[in-house]
């Protein structure tokens, strides 16, 4: 790590040779993987961003040229060379540095990341921004091949095109190949483009047009029969054709090409597609065999490779069942957005090839495809990270309950996921679900009860329903059923509601309560929308006192449904709590240390039942 300890970063970079840009390669690659083993983190994405990301800091100055990252989890090298490289132990840990890109981390971090396809338009955004106030700078978006099958990126590459603002986009190619090699005239002419002579001639040229007398009609008929030629003889990418200029395929891992390239990009006086091929996992034997596996990891053994066994999780009792139901009847479809493996499909898809449609980064398609299906007697299941659902919230009213179609949604990694931060707590499902004319939600607290309630939603159910459930294992709690509610535990002094895994908070509350005088009663709700009102009501009237445990924002959340509700029946209560996450984001940081934090765990739920009794 010589030379990484050695270097004032970024600035360094652009004054090394190519033999200490290597070098520096070499380091940031090893740095990445004795760090993140230990950390947990996105591993094979960093890997194979490492020459571009320093290519990309030795032609422009990010503290001044904004860099837009999609997705953002191919930030780690960009994280180091910008000053946070001794920040790395705390990656992705509570108060530490996170996995993606924060303004509020760093003045290098243009803009926040964490859902892909939307680089381009913010990149957009902030190039208008820049003309309008007469600023100079450089706007580079960075975006994978990837997050270019979202629907979002083609709307912003469209409205770039047209726009002739200054603009340098980034394709970073590590799997699909975008636009096909179209011969060696191409490549020819890629070649060309690139060399700064030809560039220098071509800003040249456009200038002494503009200063002669009918120059820019000149300009305008040379630029015509240039363009005819180059349609007659060469197929004209799918950027061209969007009005971008083009330049590639380029080596991702070539710097002098990557430099060449940028500096081409950079002088351009319009939007530019500057597009790179990458290897995901580069510099890992482990990683390049497997790209898939290394993409997200927990910590792990870097020398011998190995990675830690998961533990059993509600994704894989999902994909279990959803195989189960597959076999009982036909007319199951499972549909995921590039979310196979974590959302436990990878079975169901090896088995049911014919009825398993994975649609890329596109929710909005897979909602309203799965609307198509519904319409003709299929019984669809978008198996899809809460998140990331949050992109198709008008397909789910449009084209979904509008129809009273019956599409069942398996909400994965609902409630609080810990180390991803900010941009994928599942806290906003409950809400926004809630909200929708004939949703039903259903909140399996256990592996048991989340194959009944998934079978039930695709077989006793109609219309849309959604099944949420979180990114971790059960707890003590493992009965099944399908029931609305339950009471769990009798008592006569308070009522605590809950629903999900945090019914496991709750019962450990009571424990303690009980040891302590205080007679808890415990309702789970099986199904928060719509909710059954008996056990509620019966409760309220018997115990007086009340407190709703959730892990969502405080904005229409459950309990605010209860106490309405409660309301209008006539119900007066002695006192009534609602514990939940309040009107935040809320940060990266493991799922017990964020409950704590926010006092929604057994503890502050004991906290508070005492004060309500005693107090």
């Amino acid at each position: 790590m010589d030379i990484l300890d050695k270097l004032a970063l970024p600035a360094d970079i652009r004054r090394l040779s190519r033999a200490e840009l290597d070098r520096l390669c070499h380091d940031l690659r090893q740095f990445l993987i004795k760090n993140v083993s230990k950390t947990g983190g996105h591993l094979a994405s960093n890997l194979g961003v490492v020459e571009l990301t320093v290519a990309i800091h030795r032609v422009f100055d990010t503290s001044r040229d904004r860099l837009v990252f999609d997705v953002g989890h191919q930030s780690y090298v960009h994280k180091i060379l910008t000053g946070r490289k001794d920040r790395f132990p705390t990656l992705r840990r509570l108060g530490g540095l996170s996995g993606f890109p924060k303004p509020s981390e760093s003045r290098h971090d243009a803009f926040v990341a964490g859902h892909a396809s939307n680089s381009i338009s913010v990149a957009l955004g902030i190039a208008r921004a820049r003309t309008l106030s007469r600023r100079d700078y450089n706007v580079v978006a960075l975006i994978g091949d990837g997050a270019l099958t979202g629907g979002l990126s083609f709307e912003g590459l469209s409205v770039a095109g047209a726009s002739g603002e200054r603009l340098i986009i980034i394709l970073n190619d590590n799997g699909m190949s975008i636009t096909p090699n179209v011969g060696g005239i191409a490549k020819y002419l890629s070649r060309q483009r690139l060399k700064p002579s030809y560039a220098a001639f071509k800003k040249r040229y456009r200038r002494l047009m503009e200063k002669i007398p009918g120059g820019q009609k000149i300009y305008n008929v040379t630029h015509r029969i240039k363009s005819a030629v180059k349609k007659t003889m060469l197929h004209c990418s799918m950027f061209e054709e969007m009005g971008l200029q083009y330049a590639g395929p380029i080596d991702g891992h070539d710097i002098d090409r990557l430099v060449e390239a940028l500096l081409w990009a950079k002088n351009q006086q319009e939007p530019v597609v500057v597009h790179v091929i990458t290897q995901k996992g580069r510099g890992y034997s482990y990683s390049e065999q497997t790209p898939d596996v290394y993409h997200g990891v927990s910590p792990f053994d870097y020398k011998k490779g190995v990675l830690g066994e998961k533990a059993k999780c509600f994704s894989t009792v999902f994909g279990e069942e959803m195989e189960t139901l597959a076999q009982q009847d036909f007319r199951v479809c499972a549909i995921t957005a590039a979310m196979t493996s974590g959302t436990g499909l990878t079975g169901f898809a090896a088995k049911f090839p014919d009825r398993f449609f994975d649609v890329g980064i596109a929710e909005g398609h897979a909602v309203s495809m799965a609307g198509g299906l519904a319409s003709q007697d299929l019984i669809p299941v978008f198996a899809v990270y809460s998140t990331f659902l949050q992109r198709s919230y008008d397909m789910l009213i449009h084209d979904v309950a509008l129809s009273g179609l019956h599409a069942v949604f398996a909400v994965d990694r609902a409630g609080l996921v810990g180390s991803d931060g900010e941009t994928h707590q599942g806290i906003y499902d409950v809400a926004y679900l809630s909200s929708i004319p004939g949703m039903r939600i259903y909140c399996p607290a256990s592996f048991a009860e989340l194959r009944s309630m998934l079978r039930f939603a695709v077989f006793n159910l109609s219309g849309p329903v959604a099944v949420r459930y979180p990114k971790s294992g059960e707890g003590r709690y493992t009965d099944g059923g399908s029931d609305r509610s339950k009471v769990l535990r009798e008592g006569e002094d308070i009522t605590i509601i809950t629903y999900g895994i945090t019914i496991n908070e709750a019962l450990s509350a009571a424990d303690r309560l009980e040891e302590d005088g205080v007679s808890a009663e415990v309702i789970k709700l099986g199904c928060i929308q719509p909710l059954e009102w008996t056990d509620i009501e019966a409760s309220a009237k018997k115990t007086g006192r009340l407190i709703v445990l959730e892990e969502c924002v405080s904005t229409g959340c459950v309990g605010q449904r209860i106490l309405a509700g409660l309301a209008t029946r006539g119900i007066a209560l002695k006192s009534a709590r609602l514990m939940n996450l309040g009107d935040r984001f809320i940060p990266h940081g493991t799922p017990e240390e964020l409950r704590r934090l926010y006092e929604i765990d057994a503890a502050a739920l004991y906290d508070a039942a005492m004060e309500d009794c005693h107090g």
